[in-house]
């Protein structure tokens, strides 16, 4: 019914629009759909005239586009005005139903409950809700007085924030000054200054991933293997997170997808599985492998 598929639709641009990207199969998982039909609403959402974002296999749905600007001007709430609200209605006693009604509302539509941390200390609370406020109108900050590793020193690092990880605790920035993109704890920055100036790289900004075998890296490389029951019962229990990515097939086989961020986690077990797995893919897993087999044979 059409009425389905323009649910579906809604629910695509609320979860896309929200202050987080998502995988392909995030989505199809979440919405129940085919990743044929994921495409088809990429491409229908291009052409309404939605900014349609991709960043390392990831998707998100830009607040600047068209649309969005239009409800935004209708609707009697700024998006800095419902940032407020939130801010006012966290200072209520927490048993108030209105107020945890309206916190819910707006939590649904604006995915403001990433400034409500219990946790969180004073001061980490107010700069969490300084970068989130610049992530949201993508503007530049400088991170006042940040600690080093050691800290050993300190100093001002002007950077261009975009994405919250690990519970809030850290943020992903752009750092001109060095043309990288670099990881940093909230818990070392002292102060933030929000700048007027707005993002001016944000085709650089790249986040950091990582694997069911906990490596971490920018990129990620596709992975596709056929299981057998042993090798498919062995991924589930010595790594659960890869769950999502198993597809049973008509056959009595099982299907694994994933995004890795190196070879050498799946490459061990694939290794030490080889009777029971077939790789279909990628070219370069299936050449690491080789050059594995063919260091080992020499050993």
């Amino acid at each position: 019914m059409r009425h389905d598929k323009l649910e579906r639709e809604l629910n695509m641009l609320l979860m896309l629009a929200g202050n987080r990207s998502h995988t392909m199969e995030e989505v199809c998982e979440r919405l129940g759909i085919s990743r044929r039909n994921f495409y088809y609403y990429m491409e229908f959402f291009r052409g309404s005239g939605f900014i349609v974002n991709k960043q390392g296999g990831r998707f998100s749905i830009d607040r600047s586009s068209p649309f969005f600007k239009k409800i935004i001007e209708t609707v009697s709430f700024t998006e800095d005005e419902t940032v407020l609200m939130h801010r006012l209605l966290n200072m209520l006693d927490d048993k108030n139903a209105i107020a945890q009604n309206l916190k819910d509302k707006l939590n649904r539509f604006y995915d403001l409950n990433i400034l409500h941390n219990g946790k969180m200390s004073e001061r980490n609370a107010h700069v969490v809700s300084q970068l989130y406020d610049a992530i949201k109108l993508k503007q530049m900050v400088i991170l006042k007085n940040y600690t080093s590793l050691h800290g050993k020193s300190q100093r001002d690092r002007l950077v261009e924030p975009f994405l919250f990880m690990d519970g809030n605790n850290e943020v992903r920035c752009y750092e001109p000054a060095t043309d990288m993109n670099k990881t940093f704890k909230v818990s070392r920055i002292n102060d933030v200054e929000v700048l007027a100036d707005h993002w001016q790289h944000e085709d650089r900004h790249k986040q950091v991933h990582t694997d069911i075998f906990m490596f971490s890296d920018e990129c990620q490389m596709p992975v596709t293997l056929r299981l057998n029951a042993r090798s498919c019962q062995m991924m589930k229990e010595e790594y659960p997170a890869a769950l999502p990515h198993i597809v049973q097939q008509s056959d009595g086989s099982w299907l694994l997808r994933l995004q890795v961020c190196s070879f050498a986690g799946i490459g061990r077990f694939v290794l030490g599985l080889y009777e029971d797995i077939e790789v279909l893919e990628s070219p370069d897993f299936i050449a690491f492998l080789n050059e594995k087999i063919k260091r080992m044979k020499t050993k």
